[in-house]
């Protein structure tokens, strides 16, 4: 009984100098002010539509008691199993931008998880060095969407792309690209905006998360049956084919996970519970 009270201490602890650091964060009282005492009174009747179009966003920005709560109960969650020998305070390079970080973002489970999820790994002392000060940055250039994109992609499954050409008949003349990466993706992971799915996937190859190789494809190509079967690409090969000057053309590929996108699932997808 004693162990147990004593590790809640250390877990409430380490929370406390957490969050501590929330005072230590800037806020931005007059983000939301009217914009027409900037702009003076001949724009007043504009800067209060534009106030009005912005006060709801002060109602999602978090201030340090919505901290303070999320974090005393995520962080104790995801804590409860780590010995309390092994419960560290971050470093302030971790911890701090994190937590400015959910004052915009703490509205978005999906992202807000995140951030939860690095904090806890950055408070355990067997995956404090894996808790990279980079991924609060990335984190910050997710959206919701993309965030269910890179825990889904984590999974030990192939991910089937293909891109669809249109070529001329005369091969002298070329042909162009009409979808770039295709791919079921959407619909796996349940996204909002599951068409957005080929820009999201660039943006996760761009910080450096995911790839997409040049030439890659899995040489067991009946995991492309689906997808090549699917309505959406159905549809572009139906369109294509009715020119009578075009032929269309599938290029096969995949999407990877990283060696950082590995660690950064490590340390902030996977929720210790």
């Amino acid at each position: 009984m004693g162990e147990e009270s004593g590790g809640d201490n250390k877990v409430k602890e380490t929370i406390d100098a957490v969050t501590g650091l929330v005072k230590a964060v800037p806020v931005y009282e007059d983000m939301v002010q009217p914009v027409a005492k900037q702009l003076g009174k001949s724009l007043e009747t504009v800067g209060k539509a534009i106030n009005m179009a912005l006060s709801p966003v002060s109602g999602l920005v978090w201030g340090f008691e919505n901290i303070q709560v999320f974090l005393s109960t995520k962080l104790a969650d995801r804590l409860k199993n780590v010995p309390p020998e092994d419960i560290i305070t971050p470093k302030p390079n971790v911890a701090g931008p994190a937590i400015e970080a959910l004052r915009f973002t703490g509205h978005e489970e999906s992202l807000s998880d995140m951030y939860a999820n690095l904090l806890a790994a950055a408070m355990d002392k067997s995956t404090a060095s894996g808790a990279h000060p980079a991924f609060v940055e990335i984190i910050k250039q997710l959206t919701p969407d993309e965030a269910k994109l890179i825990a889904l992609i984590l999974q030990p499954m192939p991910f089937p792309l293909v891109t669809i050409r249109a070529n001329h008949k005369e091969v002298a003349r070329g042909g162009y690209e009409v979808a770039v990466n295709v791919s079921l993706l959407g619909g796996m992971a349940k996204l909002e905006l599951p068409d957005s799915v080929p820009s999201y996937l660039d943006n996760l190859c761009r910080l450096g998360l995911a790839e997409i190789p040049t030439g890659y494809t899995y040489s067991d190509t009946t995991l492309y049956a689906e997808l090549e079967n699917s309505p959406q690409v159905k549809a572009h090969q139906q369109k294509i084919n009715q020119s009578p000057d075009l032929v269309w053309k599938l290029n096969r590929g995949a999407v990877k996970v990283t060696s950082l996108g590995r660690q950064f699932g490590s340390a902030c997808v996977i929720t210790r519970v």
